[in-house]
């Protein structure tokens, strides 16, 4: 009888997030074993520890040094995965860690320098990120439809996300959330990773961006909770994306318009108003004044996602270690989406738009500056947070 290859994983950070994965770990998948906990908040270590019969350490670094293991999956606060992700990596240890990357493009380089150095000594190292939102049939469809030029040359995405509703609870949950130190910004690095993601992922990054941010618009917090962003793109699409975590009802609609039509992506639908010519030719040749492209209306079809989700990107990242099969997202990735969230931020800070690739030394020392001059006193108040409510498609 054959026993399945594991791939032997320590979750670090068991908060809302680690802990999920520790369950998929431990009791979903096929090809893991559970083998280590790790979080600085020694009574939750210990609680999940005992729970799963494993070791738990309270610091990154003994783990790295003691744990016999073959990858980790990094759950913890932002800042944390810059640190934790290279100390890994320079031991040779294949890395999963959540979104986003890193808080700051430049701690993004530093994370994929350190990436490139280990695969020098070990070629097959992997270095992953959980964008699970790619797993998802309805946006592979979306892709799909954009990549083999389905709507021809596009002109607008315009992504109205305001369906990030967040209570000040939320906010007061933990001590690291909505500050500047503790998270490095709000809307945008939290809830919004995923989505930026899948703007470059279906576009490719815009060559400027203008940003409009609103710190603490509705909330007791020290960093956006309110934000609009205006893309140029190098093929002259434009791009729109409009979020808030302050908005109930909120929208989640994604509008793609190009010369033979327009995507509407909205509660898991896809419409596409396909145009009958391309109005381009239509508009100049038509010779009516006021005369419309003919269009037909189609509900496009995709593949069932009933099983997407983070499961399934710990499942190719523990192929990925065991038989060099490819993870859903390489971590390097994740600048990209990085970039674009920065650059809103750095555009608004700065008052005019920036160009892409951002002055990444200049965001830095923004965002050193915003917490060495900060003031603001943090309320904390233990609340559950059942994240099943959290996800989006």
């Amino acid at each position: 009888m054959s026993v399945t290859p594991k791939a032997r994983l320590a979750v670090i950070g068991v908060g809302v997030m680690g802990s999920s994965h520790v369950r998929d770990i431990a009791n979903r998948l096929e090809n893991t074993e559970l083998v280590a906990i790790c979080d600085i908040d020694r009574e939750r270590a210990d609680q999940y520890a005992a729970e799963y019969n494993v070791p738990a350490y309270y610091d990154h670094r003994e783990l790295l040094a003691k744990a016999e293991l073959d990858g980790i999956v990094i759950a913890t606060p932002h800042y944390d995965h810059t640190t934790i992700s290279i100390a890994a990596m320079e031991r040779g240890i294949h890395v999963l860690t959540e979104k986003p990357l890193a808080v700051h493009v430049k701690d993004g380089r530093k994370m994929i320098a350190a990436y490139h150095k280990a695969r020098e000594q070990k070629p097959d190292i992997v270095f992953a990120i959980m964008f699970q939102n790619r797993t998802h049939g309805y946006w592979q469809k979306v892709k799909e439809m954009v990549d083999t030029g389905k709507l021809g040359k596009l002109v607008r995405a315009t992504w109205l996300l305001t369906d990030w509703f967040r209570t000040q609870r939320y906010y007061d949950s933990g001590g690291w959330r909505a500050t500047w130190r503790g998270e490095g910004g709000g809307v945008l690095l939290n809830q919004c990773p995923h989505n930026l993601d899948m703007y470059q992922w279906i576009f490719g990054l815009p060559s400027r961006v203008a940003g409009y941010a609103h710190i603490g618009k509705y909330h007791n917090i020290e960093v956006e909770d309110e934000v609009t962003g205006y893309f140029e793109h190098a093929n002259g699409m434009v791009g729109h994306f409009i979020t808030t975590t302050a908005e109930s009802p909120g929208t989640n609609r994604l509008e793609i318009a190009g010369e033979m039509g327009k995507l509407v992506c909205e509660n898991n639908k896809i419409s596409f108003y396909r145009n009958e010519v391309s109005m381009f030719d239509f508009l100049r040749t038509s010779e009516q004044s006021f005369a419309t492209v003919p269009y037909a209306v189609e509900d496009i079809p995709f593949l069932p996602s009933a099983d997407w989700g983070h499961w399934i990107v710990l499942e190719a990242f523990a192929n990925a270690i065991l038989n060099g099969g490819k993870p859903v997202a390489e971590a390097p990735e994740g600048l990209n989406g990085l970039m674009l969230g920065n650059a809103m931020m750095l555009s608004s800070f700065q008052g005019c738009p920036v160009d892409l690739p951002i002055d990444e030394d200049a965001y830095e020392a923004k965002l050193m500056e915003l917490i060495k001059t900060s003031r603001f006193q943090k309320t904390v108040q233990s609340a559950e947070i059942d994240l099943d409510k959290s996800f989006h498609k």
